[in-house]
C-alpha cells in the first residue's frame, strides 16, 4: 500500500514568546554558542525555520529561538511538524541534532574554502570555527610542525629534593578495601583472581613523588619504572608499548625532528 504523501511545509511567523520549548530537550546551548548563532542570523538572516508540533512546541531550533530573542526579534518562521506521532516527536528533538555530528569534513576543501573567504576579507568566526581552529585548517602542516614538534619534548628528571619513601609513591587503601572484601566473599578462585587485578585499577599514583624517587634510584630501577610507563623519557618506546597513542603525523613531525638534532 503506498503511503499517503504529506501536505507540502508551509512557513508561518510566529511570536518567539508563544513557542514553547521542550522541557526534556538533551541538547544543551551556551551562551557563547547562542551568541555565536545570533551572529549568523544577523548575517545571514533567518534561513532556517523552527520546527513546531501543532501546540506550538519546539521540535527542532531551540538555539535558534534563544538566539532571536537575543536579537529581539518578535517573530520567527516556522514549519509545523503536525504529521509526527508522540514518539516520533520524541526521536526527532534527538536525531535532529545527532545526524549533524555526525558528518565528516574534508579538511582540504574546507581549508580551500576558508582561504578563499579570508581572500575575500570575511569574518570567518562567523562560519563557527574558533580562532585556532580556523588557523590548523588554513595551515594544518605548520600547525603539526610547530606546535607539535616543537613543544612534544621528553621531560628531563633532576631531583628536587630527598627520595621519597616508596610507600608515599601510590595510595593503595581503595585497592586494599576491594581486596578484603574480593578475600572474604565465596567466589569461585578463577573469579577472586580476576577481580584481584581489576581491584589494581584503584591504585592512585603519585606522580609528583614517583618523579622524584626516579631521580634518586639506580639505573636498573629507572629502566624498569621507564618500562611500566611510571615515568616517560622515551615517547618511541612508550608508543610501541601503547602506553602512549598520537597521531600519526604528529609521531613522524616527532621523528624528523630528531632526526635533524642528531645530524646537527
Amino acid at each position: 500500500m503506498n503511503k499517503k504523501p504529506e501536505a507540502k511545509a508551509k512557513i508561518e511567523y510566529i511570536k518567539t514568546g508563544d513557542l514553547i520549548p521542550y522541557a526534556r530537550n538533551s541538547r544543551t546551548h551556551s551562551d557563547g554558542q547562542v551568541t555565536q548563532i545570533a551572529s549568523s542570523i544577523r548575517e545571514f538572516g533567518f534561513t532556517n525555520p523552527i520546527l513546531i508540533d501543532a501546540e506550538n512546541g519546539i521540535i527542532a531550533g531551540h538555539g535558534r529561538v534563544m538566539a532571536a530573542q537575543k536579537l529581539g526579534m518578535n517573530e520567527v518562521p516556522t514549519i509545523c511538524l503536525s504529521h509526527l506521532t508522540n514518539a516520533q516527536r520524541k526521536a526527532y528533538v534527538i536525531a535532529d541534532n545527532k545526524l549533524a555530528l555526525n558528518a565528516g569534513w574534508d579538511e582540504e576543501i574546507l581549508g580551500i574554502e576558508l582561504a578563499d573567504l579570508r581572500e575575500l576579507d570575511f569574518d570567518l568566526s562567523l562560519t563557527g570555527f574558533d580562532g585556532d581552529e580556523i588557523e590548523e585548517k588554513l595551515n594544518p602542516d605548520e600547525i603539526i610542525s610547530d606546535h607539535y614538534s616543537s613543544k612534544i619534548t621528553a621531560p628531563v628528571y633532576e631531583p628536587k629534593g630527598e627520595k621519597p619513601n616508596i610507600e608515599d609513591l601510590a595510595d593503595t587503601r581503595r585497592r586494599d578495601e576491594l581486596v578484603k572484601e574480593i578475600e572474604s566473599s565465596e567466589a569461585p578462585e578463577e573469579v577472586k583472581s580476576f577481580l584481584r587485578l581489576s581491584a589494581e585499577r584503584h591504585t592512585v599514583f603519585n606522580y609528583g613523588r614517583i618523579a622524584e624517587f626516579y631521580c634518586h634510584s639506580d639505573k636498573k630501577t629507572q629502566e624498569m619504572m621507564e618500562d611500566s610507563a611510571l615515568v616517560i623519557i622515551d615517547f618511541e618506546k612508550a608508543m610501541q608499548l601503547g602506553y602512549v597513542k598520537i597521531r600519526e603525523e604528529i609521531a613522524n613531525a616527532i621523528r624528523e625532528q630528531e632526526g635533524e638534532e642528531s645530524e646537527e
